[in-house]
């Protein structure tokens, strides 16, 4: 609140900016109204879901001097009442998965949610670059994930480097605003407002209100080596929890051919976020997850079949609170954190066209096949997901003569093949179902 209030209180500074005659223009508003609608049909007799929403977010940036600027970004999620989210599925007492991401997970009842997302000051120099104080990163586990209303956001300080072949970057958080709900939380704090799954014995986990984190530190290098070799890598040093190093080499096999590497190794910090087991969130001393990827592209479009393993010695676990996991098998709607001993296949398929004069589509499909450890089996599967193939197609609209609205449209089907899908809460709300995204962007 104090810093909506300070927000408040610097609109009339905002405002004579704009109005004053200069030679260069120093105040600059801009934003986007997003509408959304969102649909989830699941299996037989269980629930059906469908929400609406309107809001986005309204971003000033005000140019001291050169260099320095600062900037506020006000988040907002208004909900249509097109259904009651509060009202759960009759068979498993469970409320919506997707669709309760478009508001305040936390708390259904707030139909309109406010944040004020982004309120920092930044310093740019030719090559170097310092923010500080709320802001918007894109990192592969902190990153907005903006497939709902609001992003995830995070407070602290971030330097970016760049030159020609190399940029550097390095950052210190110490709050984060998960997607999906309308307040910045501590770094402990932030993790468990999403479903938390199980611990190892089966048992609902309890690390939420319970994992003690006071910030993070990240760190990146990315090298152009030669002309066709380039390398991508991360660290991620979460205070008294676990430590993630991340390193992402692609090659360039020829003008039309390129093959990529990842491996994502974990290991415990401290005490994995609590002295006690039941309460512990990290609760294992490593894991690892690799990658392949080849891609070809031509006048046909851009083809990639990616490949990950996570290994069977520990569960890849980042909180789903911070953003979606950048790797090679991401596919919108589902993720492969919370597993081990896990295979993921996935098929891409990008293609640009012009369907009318004055539309242009840009069309993602996507095929995956997600071979699952056993969905009873909690020390290999945190979240009980069954085996399933999952399928996308999303399209993005380029409308030549309202170049500002940009229509994105989603189709994704998830389809179980485990045996064992004959109970309603191993698949509700995860496989065999069909879920829709309708996306109004209006930008400006």
């Amino acid at each position: 609140m104090r810093l909506l209030y300070l927000f408040i209180c610097c609109l009339p500074i905002f405002s004579i900016a704009q109005d004053a005659a200069s030679v260069e223009k120093r105040g600059e508003l801009s934003g986007q109204w997003r509408t959304y609608y969102m649909m989830t049909a699941n299996k037989g007799n269980l629930k059906d879901f469908n929400a609406l929403a309107t809001g986005g977010k309204l971003k000033y940036q005000y140019k001291l001097f050169e260099g320095l600027e600062i900037g506020a970004a006000l988040y907002n999620s208004t909900n249509l009442g097109l259904q009651d989210l509060t009202i759960a599925d009759a068979t498993t007492g469970r409320l919506s998965r997707y669709e309760e991401g478009l508001f305040d997970r936390l708390d259904l009842e707030n139909d309109a949610v406010f944040l004020l997302g982004e309120l920092y000051a930044k310093f740019n120099l030719k090559r170097h670059s310092f923010t500080m104080g709320r802001m918007k990163i894109n990192t592969p586990l902190i990153n907005p994930e903006d497939g709902r209303m609001i992003p995830t956001l995070v407070q602290g300080f971030w330097y970016k480097y760049n030159k020609q072949k190399t940029s550097l970057q390095f950052g210190i958080l110490n709050e984060i605003a998960p997607r999906s709900t309308g307040e910045f939380y501590g770094i402990g704090e932030s993790i468990g407002t999403y479903p938390v799954g199980r611990n190892k014995n089966g048992d609902a986990s309890q690390y939420n209100n319970s994992t003690s984190s006071d910030y993070v530190i990240m760190g990146n290098a990315n090298l152009e080596i030669t002309e066709d070799l380039k390398l991508n890598i991360w660290n991620q040093f979460v205070d008294n929890i676990y430590n993630s190093f991340y390193i992402r080499p692609s090659y360039k096999l020829s003008e039309s051919v390129q093959i990529e590497g990842e491996w994502l190794h974990q290991n415990k910090v401290g005490n994995g976020g609590n002295s006690i087991d039941s309460l512990r969130y990290f609760n294992q001393n490593t894991a690892d997850v690799l990658g392949l990827k080849i891609g070809y592209k031509n006048k046909v479009g851009l083809v990639s079949l990616a490949y990950n393993r996570i290994l069977p010695h520990g569960q890849f676990i980042s909180p789903r609170e911070w953003g979606r996991e950048d790797l090679f098998s991401f596919q919108k709607r589902e993720r492969s954190e919370g597993s081990a001993d896990n295979h993921a296949l996935v098929f891409d398929y990008k293609k640009d066209f012009t369907l009318f004069k004055d539309l242009n589509l840009m069309s993602i499909l996507s095929i995956g096949r997600h071979w699952k450890p056993d969905s009873t089996d909690a020390t290999l599967n945190k979240y009980a997901m069954p085996d399933y193939t999952h399928i996308n197609l999303d399209i993005f609209f380029n409308i030549k003569k309202l170049k500002r609205l940009r229509p994105e449209l989603l189709l994704t089907s998830k389809i179980g093949n485990s045996d064992i899908l004959d109970n309603a809460n191993l698949y509700f709300n995860k496989v065999d179902m069909f879920h829709l995204d309708l996306i109004l962007n209006y930008n400006f």
